[in-house]
């Protein structure tokens, strides 16, 4: 039998960033988002997209900035619901306007007004939608709807019956997620993701003209799973093997002062610990 490769849960999410590197895909994505922008070309969008904002790498997070005047963040939500994405936003949002005021040399020590690209806030959520909402905030989601001193909003974009691309890269997206559950996460399920979805129609240019890059992108992290399988049973035998001997501590303290309020002398105690306990004479000691 060969031995299938296993791949990332989150190996989408990689193919999500490498899918807008290309300017011709990335101005289909700001398209989809503001139609009426007709006149808008490839050369006026930059991407800025951060990485370690978190201590969570944000490789599926991406920062789009339009002529100077625009910056977009997109942030891709997992078929699990969570409003969370809404704090990475926020951290996302000031690293970038950060960055961005550094790299346009602006004090923000002036009393001259600093120039800034109007925000916009958009979350792609694979999952279905059921009844989830087409606007989230942060003052709603976490403090009760309460007027608090800074808000975030975010526009929530649900996979449509249109051919645009943010609707095909959800597709890719559930295709890849039904297929993981009937092959697991392996080599097999990969390509076979990429044949149903270029049969359908679904990001087919891409897939076909970077069909050796994408299976790279998801084999490339393989094993990544596994690697954080095992730190987290070290982590969990650590713990255990620390637990133990805090017990046998408890054990051997309870054991001396038994023989003590027997009126054993230490010279008998130390030898006690030593034989029970196999510990050492100066272990014994340090005990009594």
């Amino acid at each position: 039998m060969t031995k299938e490769i296993k791949v990332k849960r989150t190996a989408k999410n990689s193919v999500f960033l490498d899918l807008f590197q290309d300017k011709k895909n990335l101005l289909k994505l700001y398209k989809t988002l503001h139609p009426e922008d007709t006149d808008i070309t490839e050369d006026e969008l930059d991407i800025v997209t951060i990485d370690n904002v978190l201590t969570d790498n944000l490789y599926n997070d991406l920062g789009l900035a339009v002529s100077g005047s625009k910056l977009l963040i997109l942030v891709e939500a997992q078929a699990s619901w969570t409003v969370n994405v809404l704090v990475r936003m926020l951290l996302y949002l000031a690293q970038s306007y950060r960055e961005y005021f550094e790299r346009t040399e602006q004090s923000l020590y002036k009393s001259k007004a600093v120039r800034m690209p109007k925000p916009e806030l958009y979350i792609i959520y694979i999952g279905d939608r059921g009844d989830k909402p087409d606007m989230v905030s942060l003052s709603k989601e976490f403090f009760g709807g309460m007027d608090i001193d800074i808000e975030i909003k975010a526009r929530v974009i649900y996979e449509k019956d249109t051919n645009d691309i943010i609707s095909q890269y959800i597709s890719f997206c559930k295709v890849f997620n039904e297929q993981r559950k009937l092959y697991g996460l392996t080599e097999f399920m990969i390509k076979e993701t990429i044949r149903i979805c270029k049969d359908r129609n679904v990001l087919r240019e891409y897939l076909s003209s970077k069909e050796k890059e994408v299976v790279t992108i998801m084999m490339s992290l393989f094993d990544d799973e596994q690697i954080m399988r095992t730190y987290a049973e070290d982590m969990a035998n650590e713990r255990a093997n620390e637990v133990a001997k805090e017990v046998a501590k408890e054990k051997i303290k309870i054991a001396v002062n038994m023989l003590r309020n027997m009126n054993i002398n230490d010279s008998e105690i130390k030898e006690a610990l030593q034989k029970n306990y196999g510990l050492s004479e100066r272990e014994a000691l340090l005990y009594m």
